[in-house]
């Protein structure tokens, strides 16, 4: 029996990394999965990987329509909604006397993407009696970072909308939490992605010694999703391998 059996779910940024993996893990638990992604071509190989559990579609989060498609299409397929994985984001390096685009752009794709979804799904989860709804966050939402100003302040205000859409969705039983990783190998924190690799350092800073891996974050998703963590709301539950617990002396 798994622990995600019955339920229906949309993940988006399921095309790679920590999406990607979440999908696999909640089809592994039980899950039917609307897998969502602005590029539909990984997204597409990976559903018919799943097989039959699993479906695809293109979606840009920052568009209230195609999130009303996207619940539509979930609906149509699967019954219901249940569960809503917000994993879509950028990042970038954004320094605060540079071009205010980078600002702009992570608000619109990190936070309002976030925020849209989150609304698509309310009625379809009262509808169902409840829900649970897992939004990606950072550790960058919890402490700044220099000449990453764009990308923190889009993950402090997931965090915000988190705690305010739990108090309000409570009574409809739906639960609403974020999860903060550290570093985690994945596209984004790949030289590609920022111009410099920063795994090295990053290991440094965890006092584990090393970046975290998708799968080790898509579980504790799971467990969010699951009803083992039914008393679970607004909270943020953090995975970085100890980089917050603390000040450490360098070596």
């Amino acid at each position: 029996m798994g622990r995600l059996d019955d339920k229906v779910a949309i993940v988006t940024g399921a095309g790679s990394g920590m999406g990607a993996q979440t999908a696999r893990r909640f089809i592994g638990e039980g899950a039917r999965v609307m897998l969502a992604d602005v590029s539909i071509e990984p997204t597409q190989t990976l559903a018919d990987e799943l097989g039959d559990a699993a479906c695809a579609m293109k979606l840009d989060v920052t568009s209230e329509d195609e999130w009303s498609q996207a619940v539509d299409a979930t609906v149509a397929a699967f019954g219901g909604i249940d569960l809503l994985v917000n994993c879509a984001g950028i990042t970038g390096m954004s320094p605060l006397e540079g071009s205010v685009e980078p600002f702009r752009k992570m608000m619109e794709v990190n936070y309002f993407g976030t925020l849209l979804g989150l609304r698509a799904v309310i009625a379809p989860m009262r509808e169902r009696g409840g829900g649970s709804i897992v939004n990606f966050s950072s550790i960058n939402g919890i402490a700044g970072a220099p000449a990453t100003g764009a990308y923190v302040a889009s993950k402090f205000a997931v965090r915000g909308i988190t705690k305010t859409a739990a108090l309000e969705l409570g009574s409809a039983g739906i639960r609403v939490n974020s999860v903060h990783p550290g570093a985690i190998a994945t596209p984004m924190t790949s030289k590609e992605v920022l111009g410099f690799d920063p795994r090295p350092y990053l290991s440094k800073l965890a006092s584990l010694g090393r970046v975290g891996e998708p799968d080790e974050v898509a579980q504790l998703v799971v467990f969010l999703a699951s009803d083992e963590s039914s008393y679970c709301t607004g909270a943020e539950f953090v995975i970085d391998g100890g980089v917050l617990a603390g000040l450490s002396w360098p070596s």
